[in-house]
């Protein structure tokens, strides 16, 4: 069987995630890569786009999910995003997603927090 991996990096949304009523007044960016394990069966073989993933459609997943229903963690965001992706595209078998938060209300300097959850195909996990 072959696989391969496709990521989309940096994907970039507002939304209003977050524990305080100030982030979900207020609002901020949010940063998105999703690192997608897919099994290719004959699309690559065969050149066929309808057959595999098609990172437009997959970004638009992405983008319903991240400005959709407001998450207190960005954790729970990122598990709804790669829950998202696996049931939209029957050939994903392993979503890795991380988010970035850049104005996390932590006092101190930061550049971002990040998370990063890996969802596997139930019935697949390794």
């Amino acid at each position: 069987m072959t696989q391969y991996r496709m990521s989309l990096k940096n994907c970039a949304f507002f939304a209003r995630h977050g524990v305080y009523s100030e982030e979900e007044a207020l609002g901020q960016r949010f940063f998105v890569d999703a690192t997608l394990t897919v099994e290719a069966g004959e699309a690559l073989r065969r050149d066929d786009i309808g057959a595999t993933v098609d990172y437009g459609r997959a970004f638009a997943v992405i983008e319903r999910v991240v400005t959709g229903t407001r998450c207190y963690l960005i954790e729970a965001l990122a598990l709804s995003v790669a829950e998202a992706l696996i049931d939209k595209f029957a050939a994903i078998r392993r979503a890795e997603i991380t988010i970035r938060k850049p104005n996390a209300p932590v006092k101190g300097i930061l550049d971002h927090i990040e998370v990063t959850v890996v969802h596997d195909r139930p019935g697949e996990g390794r």
